[in-house]
């Protein structure tokens, strides 16, 4: 059952209880991310995401460490375009100490100097095994090509040179700017006893008197490029995509179909059609990428040279017949897809802490699976093909192909995008 309350310092405090699982999952959310972040502090949230775990005032690294082993536990973060979470997932019983480790590490961590430096060349190291990985690589290339260099152009990990700048001030401004009790949210699952997790939480994280600054965000205007980034690689990596909505589109669950008779799971459209007719590809999918005012419905293939323009051409070609051909034997078989990865999910104490939160942030209000399932089996096949033939209809395609191609063969791969 999912219940909302606020703390002293009114951070709200989501909770979804479930007594016949074992384990109980807490995440503190910062809303916060990369998007934020003004060119020049590009990286800052996750460098500062990483520095929390280096010591409190009372533990070090290594007693963090061996603490949530002894816990049987996980302790752990992560950043994204627009938000930042640290949580922690024990078995019920570890409740209290799992949730006073976690408060220390959000409220006590104190940045040493000497562990600033070291955390970047291990961010340094993060950067490069992205860039070493071009299935990775190309959409944060795609990404930037379609956004630009600020906001939603930007990386999460940022760049070598802006990491390189930060220090320990640095460091302790964001945090005074942007980790305040107006933008935190703090979301748990699974078996907790209420009245301990209220109480443990009023004595810590209720007791922060930061308020926080509100952010800003630059207006996202997508730009449909064509970019190709040469490189010595044995494989052609492909992004296609075109603008899609924003999280709390009121059409997100007739996208969510839509992606999935596209390009989501074995038996999707792109995935019989170019791998398993043509033998194309390994692999190809495509994805919706949703934010709080905008959004990307996209396509990632991987292939060789001689084979992207024929991959570009089928993917173009399937995106912009969907209006027209559509079934309704499709949208029945990704119903039930949708609904099935919606329950297994939520299996998950990890899952259902992040789905709670995520709808707090997006929506400002709690929707239930059974709610959600319902919203699913509403979408008709008028509505499918109208979300299709809307985002299609400018054919503002945008495309970013990273591997062995040459800016001279920009008009072989291009010209069916004219």
């Amino acid at each position: 059952m999912f219940k909302k309350i606020k703390l002293g310092n009114n951070i709200p405090v989501l909770m979804e209880a479930a007594r016949e699982i074992h384990s109980v999952c807490i995440g503190v959310w910062i809303k916060i991310g990369s998007r934020y972040e003004s060119a020049d502090k590009n990286g800052i949230s996750h460098f500062l995401e990483h520095m929390f775990f280096k010591g409190t005032q009372s533990r070090t690294a290594q007693d963090i460490a061996v603490e949530i082993d002894s816990l049987g536990g996980e302790i752990n973060a992560y950043t994204s375009t627009e938000y930042t979470v640290f949580y922690v997932k024990v078995l019920a019983e570890y409740m209290g100490p799992a949730l006073d480790l976690l408060s220390d590490i959000f409220l006590n961590s104190t940045f040493p100097d000497t562990d600033i430096e070291k955390e970047k060349n291990i961010v340094f190291e993060e950067i490069k095994m992205i860039e070493d990985s071009p299935s990775d690589y190309v959409h944060e290339l795609f990404s930037k090509h379609i956004w630009g260099d600020k906001g939603l152009g930007q990386t999460v990990l940022g760049g070598m040179e802006t990491i390189s700048s930060f220090t320990r001030n640095d460091l302790l401004d964001y945090i005074n700017k942007y980790y305040g009790a107006e933008n935190i949210i703090i979301s748990c699952s699974g078996n907790f006893i209420e009245g301990q997790l209220i109480e443990g939480l009023n004595k810590t994280i209720g007791s922060l008197d930061r308020k926080g600054v509100k952010k800003h965000a630059l207006v996202p205007v997508f730009t449909n490029k064509t970019n190709i980034v040469s490189k010595d690689l044995s494989e052609a990596h492909i992004c296609l995509g075109l603008k899609g909505l924003p999280y709390s589109s009121e059409d997100r669950y007739s996208m969510h179909l839509l992606n999935t008779i596209l390009g989501s799971g074995i038996s999707s459209r792109l995935f019989q059609n170019v791998r398993e007719l043509r033998g194309l590809v390994y692999s190809i999918y495509s994805y919706h990428v949703a934010y709080v005012d905008t959004g990307l419905w996209a396509v990632y293939a991987g292939t060789d040279k001689k084979h992207v323009d024929e991959v570009i051409n089928i993917t173009v070609d399937e995106i912009r017949n969907l209006s027209r051909s559509v079934t309704a034997e499709e949208l029945q078989r990704a119903k039930a897809q949708v609904k099935g990865n919606l329950l297994l999910a939520l299996e998950s104490t990890s899952n259902k802490m992040t789905n709670i939160a995520k709808q707090e942030i997006y929506y400002g209000k709690y929707y239930s699976s059974d709610e959600i399932i319902r919203m699913v089996e509403s979408v008709t096949l008028d509505k499918v093909k109208d979300l299709a033939d809307m985002l299609t209809g400018d054919d503002s395609f945008a495309l970013t192909v990273y591997g062995p191609v040459k800016d001279k063969d920009l008009r072989d791969f291009c010209k069916h995008l004219q």
